[in-house]
């Protein structure tokens, strides 16, 4: 329990210390906030259009599709505030040299990488992000209660989860061929595609986003708990998928961490 204590409390450290670090530049937090701002509207503004002459598409109304936007926003926004930062800072690390430095330290490495940087003028997306999705439940005819905002939370974490495995597996690559930007790119390509609801896609790709790399499990999924149109029996079979890819992607790293060869060796 003590030990537990001690890493709860340096990776407190490890977050305050990240989030010091990426608010000293002022002017260039408000820059990006204001892109921020952009990039939301951007988003949305396709469904608007979409919806401007139809009441629905493949069977979603303008309020259920919003939600899933609403969802895909709170994901990117965990992505680009928390997930890439900290990632993507772990490739540089093994390109300079430095990934020594993290391996000393007296916490379990891949813990240590996940917390270690940040990028706080993307967590307004967190927040908006669910506001989003709320607003578009709350216009629905059935309003959800208590059990579909909990279940599609449960969701939600669970496609967090597979979104930084995802990342987890990509950048361990990196400890055997360096360079991965073009890897993680074409994965943040495809999660992309997480903004519009599975019914929008055509069989094929929708295999794609369940099956293979499941976007759809990270954005679908939670807007049709909270509509309360989810099966018990898939939303499990979401969990499970989410805890199949934490294993893979503890397992990749752990196999990425044998074949790392130390800058001091």
């Amino acid at each position: 329990m003590r030990r537990l204590g001690k890493i709860w409390r340096a990776l407190g450290a490890s977050v305050r210390v990240a989030l010091m670090t990426a608010l000293q530049y002022r002017a260039s937090f408000i820059a990006e906030a204001l892109v921020a701002v952009f990039w939301l509207t951007w988003t949305v503004a396709p469904l608007l259009v979409l919806f401007q002459f139809d009441a629905s598409f493949s069977g979603w109304s303008r309020n259920e599709a919003l939600i899933v936007v609403g969802f895909f926003i709170t994901l990117s926004g965990i992505l680009d505030a928390f997930i890439d930062p900290n990632l993507s800072a772990v490739v540089e690390h093994v390109r300079e040299g430095t990934f020594d430095f993290l391996l000393l330290k007296p916490i379990d490495a891949q813990l240590l990488v996940s917390v270690h940087r940040t990028a706080p003028a993307k967590l307004p997306h967190v927040v908006v992000g669910l506001v989003v999705a709320l607003w578009g439940a709350s216009q629905l005819t059935t309003k959800p209660g208590l059990l579909e905002i909990g279940g599609s939370l449960v969701l939600l974490l669970a496609g967090t989860t597979i979104l930084h495995s995802l990342w987890t597996m990509v950048v361990s690559l990196s400890f055997k061929f360096v360079r991965v930007d073009n890897l993680s790119f074409l994965i943040r390509a495809v999660v992309d595609a997480g903004r519009w609801p599975l019914a929008f896609y055509p069989t094929g790709a929708r295999v794609v986003l369940t099956f293979i790399v499941p976007v759809g499990l990270m954005t679908t999924y939670p807007a049709l708990a909270l509509r309360g149109v989810l099966e018990m029996r898939a939303g499990l079979s979401a969990i499970a998928v989410a805890v199949g890819f934490a294993v893979a992607a503890r397992v990749t790293w752990r196999w990425a961490l044998r074949s790392y060869a130390s800058a001091s060796s």
